[in-house]
Formats: C-alpha cells, structure tokens, sequence
C-alpha cells in the first residue's frame, strides 16, 4: 500500500515515521517554495522541531506534485498542510485525484474567508474524492518517538473511516472511528485559540484557577458553537475537542501555547508567531471562529476577548476583566429553578 503524504512540516513528518514503521510504502511532498524536502534530504536524524525524530530511509521525498499523487497510484492521500495553504494546494492535487480516491485532512483551522472548515475547503476543490479528517490530541513532537496516542477520523462511511483507522493504527497510535465529520474538524480547530487564551493566561503570571476556568468555559463556547451548527456534543466533548484542548493549553510542545505566553508577556501576535517560528494556527482561526460565532448567534466572549488582544491591541489585563465583569450568569442555560 502507498501513502502520499502532503506537507513536510513537523506533522506530516510525524505522521510518515509512523506510517513507514508500519512498512507501507510512503511519499512526502512539500512544495519547491520551501527548503523542507532538501534539509531532509539532507539529514534525517536531526528534524528542525523534532528532537529525537529519525526520518526513516525507506520514505520517498519529493517536490513533485504529480509524482507524488500518480506514482505508485497512492490508497491514501494525507493532507497535512498547514491551514492558510490548504486550498493551494487542494486546488493544485485536484487534476492528479481520481474519482474515488480517499483522502484524510489531518490539519486544523478555519477559512477566514469562507468559514469552512479545511475537509469542507478539499471538498470544494477535490469533489470527486472521498474526504475524511483525523483529529485529537496529538502533539507531532510525540508521534514522531512513538509515544502512546489516541486520535478520531471522521468519514461519511463506515468504510472508509474504517480503512483509515487500519492505516494508522499501531500498538502506539489508537484511533477510533467517527461519522460528525464537521465536529471533529471544529472542535480540533477552535480549541487554539482558547490555547492562545491559556498561553496569554500563563505569560501574566496566572495560575491553574485561571487556566482551568478558560479551558472549561472554552470548551462550553465551542460546544454551543458546534451544536448549533449540527456536531453532535458527544464528538467536542471527545478526542477532538476536550481532548484536543487539554493536550493544546497545557503543554510547551503547543505553537499556540507558546505564542499566547509570549503575547502575555508583552509581544505583539507578529512577534510572537515570528519567535515561535511555525505556522500558529490559532493566531489564523481566531478571526473565523469570530465570524462563526455571529453568523449563528452564539455568544464565545473568551474568543471575542482573543480577537481584541490579536488584532484590536487591546491590552490582556483589560480582556481578562472585561471576561470576568460580564453580566451575571447561571452556567449552563438548559438549568431551570
């Protein structure tokens, strides 16, 4: 079986190490924009972003667009790309796809401009194909050493969620099967730029009250978010949204961690993503999430709040208490006396 993975970033490197140990035959691509496919060529053992991680030799690495999606006709075409570029490319694949062919989405976000979610992005420019995503938590640092992972892929059949799920599946990578295709994709999506919140959180100096009320009330945005627009709660409340966010807002391996820290120290959301030196896809979400939340009348005040720090320079020890002085509240609207 061969794999064409689309994206030599740190996850789709990941996620070529753990398909190859499973002595598939797998090919990665990265446009010839970049410098990703020479610098593996290059060295295999010392990843920029992924210490420890070894590129194994039997990988095909490639610029070619064409090579990668015909040559040795792929079963399974991974797009892990990073979010602001995911139509590019899609657009770019679409002529080298047949009609059929499975692929699985594996990067999160939301087009500012259309406010779709990626898979929904690929299924505009790839309609003929069959379209899944995969998402949870699941930091590309850890994968790429085989550490103990648990992920969802969503698909519109049993089938084909059902050969995905054997693709990846090793005795390190579980993954369980799921058919909220738009769920998995938004809950994995918007949990950054509550990520972003917590990494603001921490950068002034707060405690774990603080970061755990954030996560808490974000997952609750989400929900009303995802529920509104047809997900099923079950799927945020899941791999790809509880799941996803914890692993996100709480550790060092997160972009969007980094950059919020670096953003509540003082930094401005360019400096910060300039320092982190990788794709924050939060900083790119917060604006659609925004405009999700008014296309469907949902109030998400923790996103509103992210959206004045990163684009309105609003000072985040003011965002906290315009948080905190909202009108009074019960917590969940459904609670009657």
């Amino acid at each position: 079986m061969t794999i064409s993975v689309l994206g030599a970033g740190t996850w789709g490197i990941a996620l070529s190490i753990l398909l190859a140990g499973k002595d598939l035959d797998v090919c990665l691509w990265s446009t010839d924009e970049t410098t990703e496919i020479q610098d593996l060529m290059k060295n295999r053992k010392e990843i920029k972003n992924l210490p420890g991680a070894v590129l194994p030799d039997s990988v095909r690495l490639t610029n070619d667009l064409e090579e990668a999606l015909t040559k040795n006709d792929p079963s399974l075409v991974v797009f892990a790309v990073a979010s602001p570029f995911v139509r590019r490319v899609a657009k770019k694949a679409s002529p080298y796809i047949k009609s059929g062919a499975k692929t699985v989405n594996v990067a999160k976000g939301i087009e500012e401009s259309t406010l779709k979610t990626l898979l929904e992005v690929i299924d505009d420019e790839i309609p003929q194909a069959d379209n899944s995503v995969l998402s949870g938590p699941s930091h590309a640092e850890e994968v790429s050493r085989l550490i103990p992972t648990t992920v969802v892929v969503a698909s519109r059949t049993r089938e084909t969620a059902t050969f995905i799920q054997d693709v990846f599946m090793t005795d390190r990578f579980r993954v369980y099967t799921s058919n909220d295709i738009i769920g998995v994709g938004l809950g994995g999506s918007i949990k950054n730029v509550i990520a972003l919140a917590a990494g603001i959180s921490d950068g002034l100096g707060f405690g774990d009250n603080t970061k755990a009320a954030l996560m808490t009330r974000g997952i609750a945005e989400i929900s009303r978010l995802g529920t509104k627009m047809g997900c099923r709660l079950e799927t945020l409340c899941g791999l790809s949204g509880i799941g996803d966010l914890f692993v996100t807002a709480t550790s060092h391996h997160s972009r969007n961690w980094n950059a919020g820290y670096l953003i509540g120290k003082g930094m401005s959301a360019d400096e910060a993503m300039k320092e982190v030196k990788q794709v924050v896809e939060g900083v790119f979400c917060a604006k659609a999430a925004l405009g999700l939340a008014k296309k469907y009348e949902v109030e998400m005040p923790i996103i509103e709040q992210v959206n004045y720090i990163l684009f309105d320079k609003k000072p985040a020890l003011q965002a906290v208490s315009d948080l905190f002085m909202r009108d009074k509240t019960k917590e969940h609207d459904n609670v009657e006396w």
